[in-house]
């Protein structure tokens, strides 16, 4: 992870959308006759950012809650006062897909602004059925609008409803027998908030493992807040993240270790809420097991989309170092998306998805905390933003 691979007054040639060649500028520009050229000198130059987790659908926000919580209000008074995830729930209800997808596209083109080209996107605050379907059908709707590639991912099991308040069997035994089937088309993966009053390690394996017979891909919401055994779980189903880990044990990391599993921190969640608790990072890494950075950009936990203000976070709080951020935030995270033969890097065959930096050089980025430095977006080779 600390390894970037730096080519010093370096060029990217691009064809049709991918990458022809890396190298030089003397090497590129002698091999390479171009029609168009995007003068980046003085600049840095990476990878388009990749956003392995976020919530980037919903209706409305909770700035009520923010102040509630810098009151001392816990998570069940939040609830108990009408907030919390089941607010955004009502919310999505009563919204089309059409006014999903307008709410979100602002937030989707900030996201770029900020350096992002390729993000993952889940439901999980419709819990019905057709509900969870509209919201991945917004997420379709906006990758049709925007040039960003978007990566679906189902969370029916993101929350228990009110109407099956009591009855969370009942829930689980909807989302496996009526979800997963009717969403199977629309997502690549399914994922589960598998915590400590939400789902249970057996209901979450029952789940994930229902979603892999219909074509979905497991991914899991692991130790946010306690240890349950989720980090084991999602290295025992062969999720392709396992994603939070604040509270993750020791036996949770040689589970990790064990498997293919990606670690994916989101310290901007730790971070709005205030509680001083991280993902133990420098474990993750020194244990070998490659791990990646996310937003977890949603309405209640972590109102951002800029994935470097998240790179600066995880290099201040968690001991990463500027390299190891570049890397989570780029190749491993397009590897927790599923999308690491195809984005993450500048190499031969991907697509063409670069960001243009007013940096001298890759640890300004983390460094100038919360400033954007984009100066341009190219996504599969077309500039996109600037």
């Amino acid at each position: 992870m600390s390894d970037l691979g730096i080519v010093e007054d370096g060029a990217v040639a691009v064809r049709r959308g991918r990458i022809l060649e890396v190298g030089t500028t003397a090497e590129i520009t002698r091999k390479y006759r171009t029609r168009r050229t995007l003068d980046a000198k003085g600049t840095l130059v990476t990878p388009g950012l990749v956003d392995p987790h976020t919530h980037l659908v919903f209706e409305g926000t909770r700035e009520e809650e923010f102040e509630m919580r810098l009151r001392g209000a816990s998570y069940m008074e939040i609830a108990q006062a009408g907030g919390g995830i089941l607010s955004t729930v009502d919310r999505v209800r009563a919204s089309s897909r059409e006014e999903l997808v307008r709410s979100a596209r602002p937030r989707l083109r900030r996201m770029m602004e900020c350096g992002t080209t390729t993000a993952e996107v889940k439901s999980g605050y419709g819990l019905t059925t057709a509900d969870e379907k509209k919201m991945l059908e917004a997420v379709q709707g906006l990758a049709r609008r925007e040039p960003m590639d978007l990566v679906p991912t189902f969370l029916g099991a993101h929350e228990v409803p009110r109407e099956f308040k009591g009855r969370r069997e009942d829930y689980v035994d909807l989302v496996c027998r009526e979800m997963i089937p009717a969403v199977s088309k629309l997502a690549r993966f399914c994922d589960v908030f598998c915590e400590a009053g939400v789902f249970t390690a057996e209901e979450s394996r029952r789940i994930l493992e229902t979603a892999r017979d219909h074509g979905m891909a497991p991914k899991l919401h692991a130790e946010e807040f306690e240890n349950t055994g989720g980090a084991e779980l999602a290295a025992d189903v062969g999720a392709v993240s396992a994603d939070h880990l604040m509270a993750v044990s020791e036996y949770g990391i040689r589970a990790l270790k064990s498997s293919s599993t990606i670690a994916v921190m989101l310290p901007g969640t730790s971070f709005f809420l205030g509680g001083g608790r991280y993902a133990p990072a420098r474990k993750l890494i020194e244990a070998g097991i490659p791990v990646a950075l996310g937003t977890d950009c949603n309405p209640g936990s972590s109102m951002t989309w800029n994935l470097a203000l998240v790179m600066s976070i995880a290099c201040t709080q968690m001991r990463l170092t500027p390299a190891e951020a570049w890397c989570a935030a780029t190749l491993n995270a397009a590897y927790a998306c599923g999308s690491g033969p195809e984005v993450g890097s500048l190499e031969p065959g991907k697509k063409a998805d670069l960001v243009v930096w007013d940096a001298p050089n890759y640890r300004t980025v983390p460094y100038c905390y919360g400033v954007n430095l984009v100066r341009s977006v190219v996504k599969a080779g077309r500039i996109v933003g600037a």
